[in-house]
């Protein structure tokens, strides 16, 4: 696909095209102290909850020609057949065997986009929670299909990123999701439950209460003793409707609460 050529297209459009878009916290934060609000994100029908890993984002853009780019949330690192790349957070190191297994995977025109966090070694603070050796490991956690990506690659920096961050990227269900990591040989972040959205918490107390019931400790530890997760992804079946609630945020907001008393 001469259009998206890595020698020749523009790396900037590819980079904003195939970034991870920021979704909300599950409770609303509050832009004062970081603290949360009661406002939480609204779902319909089930939702999915997967462990939220305390790693680094990273991405795979398969292209259809069998070439591949890596990258780091904010900026691509390697492309096939480098001879160096950019060694920051070790992602390349990480995830090059498993884009060297990915080639081709994209069909007809289409680029795919694999996002994944890859966790361990030396990567955050967070690594002591899920190995005692500095193993490092990746989890699959969304993919992103790009259509017909050629006449955006001429679009300005902004108009890219008002269409990103507008949903103009289109992700995978969650059906389709882990059929295409089983297809891949890839391991995607546990699936944990799947629960009415009914039965979802809405007050702050009792959200943390939720997490800590279901994920006491990561699933996903390396070696040792598993510590403690970063908490949840809860998403609906078509991802029409995706958000994240952490640890740390309810536990910073109950402080607060408590300190006030």
């Amino acid at each position: 696909m001469s259009s998206l050529d890595v020698r020749t297209v523009d790396l900037r459009a590819i980079n904003s095209l195939t970034k991870y878009p920021s979704i909300p916290t599950y409770h609303a934060l509050d832009p004062r102290d970081g603290g949360l609000l009661a406002e939480c994100v609204e779902f319909t029908g089930p939702a999915t909850l997967t462990e939220k890993i305390d790693g680094t984002n990273a991405r795979i853009v398969v292209l259809p020609d069998g070439a591949y780019l890596i990258g780091s949330r904010e900026e691509l690192l390697y492309a096939r057949g480098d001879l160096i790349g950019n060694p920051a957070l070790g992602i390349v190191d990480a995830l090059r065997d498993v884009a060297e297994r990915l080639t081709g995977a994209a069909a007809d025109d289409r680029v795919m986009v694999l996002y994944l966090e890859v966790y361990g070694g030396k990567m955050t603070a967070a690594s002591r929670h899920y190995t005692s050796s500095r193993q490092v490991g990746h989890r699959l956690f969304d993919v992103a299909v790009l259509d017909d990506p050629a006449p955006m690659l001429s679009w300005a920096t902004q108009r890219i990123s008002a269409w990103r961050d507008g949903g103009g990227q289109r992700f995978l269900g969650e059906a389709d999701l882990v059929a295409r990591a089983d297809a891949l040989g890839l391991a995607t972040v546990p699936r944990l439950a799947t629960v009415a959205a009914g039965e979802l918490p809405r007050e702050i107390d009792k959200t943390h209460t939720f997490l800590v019931d279901h994920l006491p400790r990561t699933t996903v530890a390396l070696d040792g003793p598993a510590g403690r997760s970063e908490g949840l992804v809860l998403r609906t079946a078509d991802r029409s409707v995706i958000a994240k609630a952490r640890f740390q945020d309810y536990e910073r907001t109950l402080r607060r609460r408590e300190g006030r008393r």
